[in-house]
């Protein structure tokens, strides 16, 4: 167990990143977590603004492709365990500079991997995506075995980092695991992702942009459910291996805004929110149709299982949202 031990978590002011660093001083003790962001665009300290006075967590300022920043931190640290959430992720910012996403995802994965190796942590998770595996058609789901095949600027560069995390599994003995989590909601997402940017656009009565006919399918998780997933990893899971996370909910993306707009519009009813506010633009490109992955390893290898049925979690993720409403605009 993790108890008593030193985390170091990379990319911790983050969506994903700071929920987990929220997650395990919640639920260890003891437990020191080093938080490691460079503060870009996707990394807010006022996602953890609850903690900062915590003892049992610190904050670094430092980017991951920065091999003395990073060197700096572990020399300081020492910490037993690397959870790595640093990367670009948006795929629309991959298709205008992909050279970005090359930097940061996989330059930056091999900076850690080196210093991971040179200070003898005990064992690396690097947090991918299902985004690597490709597309899917109407049918079919991705298992760990499935090829991977990524079709964006954003899943290559993490397609490339676990390959890269791979290699030293196998040339140097790191001690490393892969998670690759589907479409993650919840509280203190980045506004231009799907579930809050509709959120917002409907408290401002903006007008939504919907890509396409809307009826591409993603798998979505809430991402308390990702970070016991990852938490179960780091503690019991097989050096080398893979493990796929998702809670089987598939949705399509105008499915989502209109349960988002029905919401809403019980919440607020005196805004006028409505369907009238979706507007249906040119498609992304090379935009993938489905995304579904099958979890059944992590659950028969593990015990793992999500435990927030979507809708509920959709329904409280927005009254956050409401809640955050001038903090997030």
């Amino acid at each position: 167990m993790i108890t008593s031990q030193k985390v170091l978590v990379t990319g911790g002011a983050g969506f994903i990143g700071s929920n987990f660093i929220h997650y395990l001083l919640k639920k260890y003790e003891n437990l020191q977590v080093i938080n490691f962001d460079k503060l870009t665009y996707a990394g807010n300290l006022r996602n953890l603004s609850d903690i900062e006075d915590n003892p049992q967590y610190s904050f670094t300022k430092g980017d991951i492709c920065d091999v003395a920043q990073v060197s700096d931190c572990f020399k300081k640290h020492s910490p037993d365990y690397v959870v790595n959430f640093a990367a670009e992720s948006h795929v629309d910012r991959s298709i205008l500079e992909p050279g970005v996403f090359v930097r940061s995802n996989v330059l930056g994965v091999q900076t850690l991997l080196d210093a991971c190796l040179k200070f003898e942590v005990k064992r690396y998770i690097q947090i991918s995506t299902d985004e690597v595996y490709g597309s899917l058609g109407k049918t079919g789901v991705f298992t760990e075995t499935t090829p991977i095949s990524p079709r964006s600027p954003y899943s290559a560069s993490k397609a490339s980092a676990d390959l890269l995390c791979q290699a030293y599994v196998h040339t140097f003995n790191l001690p490393l695991i892969i998670t690759r989590c589907s479409n993650n909601y919840g509280s203190h997402q980045l506004p231009e992702k799907l579930i809050p940017l509709t959120i917002l656009k409907c408290l401002r009565g903006d007008e939504i942009p919907v890509y396409g006919d809307g009826l591409n399918i993603r798998d979505w998780i809430h991402v308390d459910d990702h970070c016991s997933a990852i938490d179960l990893v780091l503690n019991k899971g097989v050096v080398g291996e893979v493990y796929n996370v998702g809670a089987d909910n598939e949705r399509s993306n105008i499915e989502i805004v209109k349960q988002i707009i029905r919401i809403l519009a019980e919440l607020r009813p005196k805004q006028n929110i409505s369907e009238n506010l979706i507007t249906f633009v040119k498609d992304r490109k090379g935009h993938d149709y489905r995304y579904a992955i099958d979890s059944t390893k992590i659950k028969k290898a593990l015990g793992w299982k999500p435990t927030i049925p979507f809708d509920s979690g959709l329904k409280n993720t927005i009254r956050w949202y409401l809640d955050h409403e001038h903090t997030r605009r």
